[in-house]
């Protein structure tokens, strides 16, 4: 599987653990944007952006091209 496959991979499982958590427990924003270590969205957003600016960095060098 190529680095792009893996990416996407990992933020498509990200988004369905998210979407579970949420039909199961509700979000609050407050969860979303500042949720306290062990807590299942702990870093979600951090990490889910780290992964997505990564795919565009991948994405731009297999076509030679720059952000």
């Amino acid at each position: 599987m190529s680095e792009r496959q893996e990416i996407i991979s990992k933020l498509l499982e990200m988004q369905k653990k998210f979407m579970e958590y949420e039909h199961e427990h509700g979000v609050d924003p407050e969860e979303y944007w500042m949720a306290d270590e062990g807590h299942p969205l702990h870093n979600y957003r951090k990490e889910y952006n780290e992964l997505a600016m990564k795919l565009v960095d991948v994405a731009h060098a297999e076509k030679g091209s720059h952000r």
